[in-house]
């Protein structure tokens, strides 16, 4: 009896730890810039740079004329502060802004149209204050993205459309959005899809390797859309239900026929 007991007791054991190893992820995987070294300040070269997003048709912007008398200026901020019915990388919303058109223009009351398209914000800025300027004296412009959305899907916590409050966005920050790359999602295969001029272009990107501070895709432009790709621990996880009934069915009887083999 207790030699059954001890059979049956180390047959646990084993199957415990067999569950164990098969549930380990390696930890090689796990880290993000492997390559740079524990404990040393490392300056890193040819960083990507960055540049200035420049406004499209039908992005929409925020237009804020600030002068000494805001009652002045508040006719044109009112109708610069509309929501317009738009969409966020597919998603249907309504943003508060101006919508540029097809020909690239806005429309602000008293100052009129105003061509931005292929201008950066800071560009426009300096033109919208220069056009204000016959009207009011001495304004002064605000003027951002209010559709600057990047999309992150697949293994994050958190897949979604983010709208950005900034203009300069590195794939960093965008996963940061989204609460980080799960366990199962693939540190060196980050998927970076962008739209220019009409056509896709892609790049895989590493975070194993501190070269993605390098890659043109680092920082990214409104309506990229970045995927991580799922690890080959979570594919075979995506069909728990079988896999796991498979498993212990599976060891519960190689255990069982360890212990009937010692009864004998």
């Amino acid at each position: 009896m207790k030699k059954s007991r001890r059979y049956i007791t180390n047959g646990i054991i084993c199957f415990v730890i067999a569950i164990e190893f098969a549930s380990c992820t390696s930890y090689k995987d796990a880290p993000y810039f492997r390559d740079i070294p524990d404990s040393v300040r490392e300056v890193l070269p040819n960083t990507a740079e960055y540049k200035d997003p420049v406004i499209h048709p039908d992005d929409i912007l925020s237009v804020t004329i600030v002068t000494i008398d805001p009652t002045t200026s508040a006719p044109v901020n009112q109708a610069a502060n509309v929501p317009v019915a738009t969409s966020l990388v597919g998603v249907p919303t309504i943003v508060p802004g101006l919508l540029v058109d097809k020909e690239g223009n806005i429309s602000l009351p008293i100052i009129g149209s105003v061509k931005v398209a292929g201008l950066t914000t800071f560009e426009a800025k300096a033109l919208i204050r220069t056009k204000a300027g016959q009207y009011y004296k001495n304004p002064d412009v605000q003027l951002r993205f209010a559709n600057f959305a990047i999309t992150v899907l697949g293994e994050v916590l958190h897949p979604g459309t983010f709208t950005m409050a900034n203009e300069k966005v590195s794939v960093l920050d965008a996963l940061g959005m989204a609460g980080d790359l799960t366990i199962y999602g693939r540190r060196d295969n980050i998927l970076v899809v962008r739209e220019t001029d009409g056509k896709k272009e892609v790049a895989r990107l590493n975070l194993n390797s501190s070269d993605i501070f390098k890659s043109p895709f680092f920082y990214l432009e409104q309506n990229d859309v970045v995927y991580v790709e799922p690890s080959k621990q979570k594919i075979i996880a995506a069909d728990a239900a079988r896999t796991r009934t498979i498993t212990i069915a599976g060891s519960v009887a190689a255990v069982l026929i360890v212990l009937l083999t010692r009864i004998k």
